[in-house]
């Protein structure tokens, strides 16, 4: 794995456009996120501009060498329950952008006294069931037929969490 030189941050208003052009991105490959292409760009954009504003969400971006936002994680505080969400831009994957995210995630959490964190991810997405062993999460249930998808599949869902 060959590592790339990363900052992450808090997003700002002004990064959602440019964020909303990498989810599309990885929205079209319909294996990675539960959000499939076509996105609905003005009910997204109105969402994270909300969701800035709000004490009970976060949204941290990574940007790369140059400045270009190359993963994303999104953290919904639920009374310290942080339920999280996560993509990386498909030619960054592998070269320690989701563990910088999920570690500015962790901080994220715990500034907030946050006492789990939960996420769903596919079955089949071994990279990142990887990546979320890695940092101690753990398998804590198998959700049969979960997510309708665009195409009429239903898939399936792993539930991992970490405890605080």
């Amino acid at each position: 794995m060959r590592a790339t030189a990363v900052e992450v941050r808090p997003m700002n208003p002004g990064d959602v456009d440019d964020f909303l052009d990498l989810l599309e991105i990885v929205a079209a490959e319909k294996r990675y996120i539960g959000t499939e292409a076509p996105i609905d760009r003005a009910r997204k954009r109105d969402q994270y501009l909300e969701g800035i504003e709000s004490d009970r969400w976060g949204s941290l971006v990574a940007l790369g060498p140059d400045g270009v936002i190359v993963g994303e994680i999104g953290l919904k505080n639920m009374n310290g329950l942080i339920e999280i969400g996560m993509l990386v831009a498909p030619d960054k994957r592998g070269h320690g952008i989701g563990s910088a995210l999920l570690i500015a995630g962790l901080d994220w959490a715990r500034a907030r006294q946050a006492h789990k964190m939960t996420l769903q991810v596919w079955p089949g997405n071994e990279a990142a069931r990887k990546l979320y062993a890695k940092f101690g999460f753990v398998e804590e249930g198998y959700l049969r037929r979960q997510w309708k998808r665009g195409n009429g599949e239903i898939w399936d869902a792993i539930v991992m969490g970490l405890q605080l």
